[in-house]
């Protein structure tokens, strides 16, 4: 799945591996970040917006339309997703909270509150992104991964994450904006980040009710993956089959836990 000499992955088999142990409906797509518009635009059938747009309207164009598509800040309507990703400077106006007070907080200084807890790329470090499905190999080596999927799904995933190298994964829910707890956060620290997308997210990028968005670099994501596998061998797998309310569950934990549960009344 993935050779140690030059960090290359097979993102064909990432993702055949990743949908056949989760069932995904949506497509997993990588971000890039790029130094400059033009290495953006040297990206294999890269797409340029002819609109400006939110971000999380580009995102979704990758994961429901297919496209490999790249922005720099000029291409986006909206300052807030901009300087969350650090295709916008997180000025004063940004750290204000002007913009949001009395549309989502009750006070300036809730909405102050709000923007300084976000967690965000820093400015000036890149000029553009470029999104494209994973599967498409036309981003070899991208900073991070998007799953999106169902609470159900996500926790296998992490699961599967937790298999080797155990860590507690301490996540946090920023309402509004909530791309600063996906992509924001895993660009920021390159660590596996998952979110509750926001009402912008589901108005502007067409993300569903019942999905939830883990922004995850591809080292984590192989590891993931490998923890499924593992999981999957001990029956632990997706989809996960209710056994009903008022049923005898000893037949199904005996053969998990059989130091830990009692087979006779």
């Amino acid at each position: 799945m993935e050779t140690t000499s030059q960090t290359q992955y097979d993102w064909k088999e990432i993702v055949s591996s990743l949908n056949e142990l989760l069932r995904l409906k949506a497509t997993p797509v990588g971000m890039k970040k790029c130094s400059t518009k033009a290495e953006m635009e040297a990206t294999p059938k890269i797409r340029r917006p002819d609109k400006r747009y939110l971000l999380d309207q580009i995102v979704a164009q990758s994961v429901r339309l297919g496209w490999t598509i790249g922005v720099t800040a000029d291409d986006l309507a909206m300052k807030q997703c901009g300087a969350i990703a650090g295709l916008m400077p997180q000025d004063e106006d940004f750290y204000s909270g002007e913009a949001m007070e009395g549309v989502w907080f009750g006070t300036r200084e809730d909405s102050a509150a709000h923007q300084k807890c976000l967690d965000v790329v820093p400015y000036g470090s890149y000029e553009a992104l470029a999104i494209s499905p994973l599967a498409a190999g036309r981003i070899e080596d991208p900073d991070i991964c998007l799953i999106y999927a169902t609470p159900g799904q996500m926790m296998l995933l992490i699961n599967g994450l937790q298999w080797v190298g155990f860590k507690k994964f301490e996540w946090s829910v920023s309402g509004e904006s909530a791309c600063a707890d996906s992509w924001g956060k895993a660009l920021a620290t390159g660590e596996p980040s998952l979110s509750i997308p926001c009402y912008a997210e589901r108005r502007f990028g067409g993300v569903l009710d019942e999905e939830m968005l883990m922004a995850i670099p591809p080292k984590d994501l192989v590891k993931g993956i490998e923890g499924l596998k593992k999981l999957s061998k001990n029956g632990l797998r997706y989809p996960i089959p209710p056994v009903g309310i008022q049923s005898d569950t000893t037949e199904y934990l005996a053969p998990i836990y059989p130091a830990w549960v009692k087979t006779n009344k």
